[in-house]
């Protein structure tokens, strides 16, 4: 398992050693002990979730004001356009955004640190994504960024507009938002 740092160095791109044949597949997808050595601490996952979209769903950005979460995100059918925001504003790369498509077929997953809202976009036409979660899910401590914020200036590759939830269409702004010290 390799994991780098991406634009945003707290933000781990994972990319799993997968070994296959005529038969399939085999691959580690979480190793505690590995893990942990990326990142130079321990970090305990409390809570799996799992999550299937169609095409153009745009989930998020969202985060929890209290009890942030960190999440290890992988998709395990089709392929979406993954997306973390520092939202810390003592960090040098607060306001910042990256962005990397996980699929499938490349078995890639994301490390998004507490502190950071998170969304994603379906790429294909379904899309099966998993996640784990350093705490529990707190919905009066859940918070949205409008997925489309000027400031933010994220690049969905998406051409018209996403299908959103009706909490993520009437999210805040970035400027508005309540963020982290």
């Amino acid at each position: 398992m390799s994991f780098t740092p991406l634009d945003i160095p707290d933000v781990l791109l994972v990319q799993p050693k997968v070994f296959g044949d005529d038969r399939g597949f085999f691959f580690e997808s979480f190793n505690q002990a590995q893990f942990d050595t990326a990142l130079g601490r321990t970090v305990t996952f409390v809570q799996d979730n799992h999550s299937r979209s169609g095409k153009n769903v745009l989930r998020g950005l969202h985060y929890q004001i209290k009890q942030p979460q960190g999440k290890l995100v992988r998709v395990v059918e089709g392929e979406v356009f993954d997306v973390c925001v520092d939202i810390r504003r003592s960090s040098p790369t607060f306001g910042r955004w990256v962005g990397e498509v996980l699929s499938a077929t490349n078995k890639h997953q994301l490390w998004v640190p507490p502190g950071f809202a998170h969304g994603f976009l379906v790429l294909s036409e379904s899309a099966q994504f998993l996640y784990k979660t350093t705490d529990f899910y707190s919905p009066e401590n859940e918070r949205t960024i409008i997925w489309n914020d000027r400031q933010l200036d994220i690049r969905w590759p998406i051409e018209g507009e996403p299908i959103l939830s009706s909490k993520d269409a009437i999210a805040s702004s970035f400027q508005d938002a309540e963020l982290f010290p």
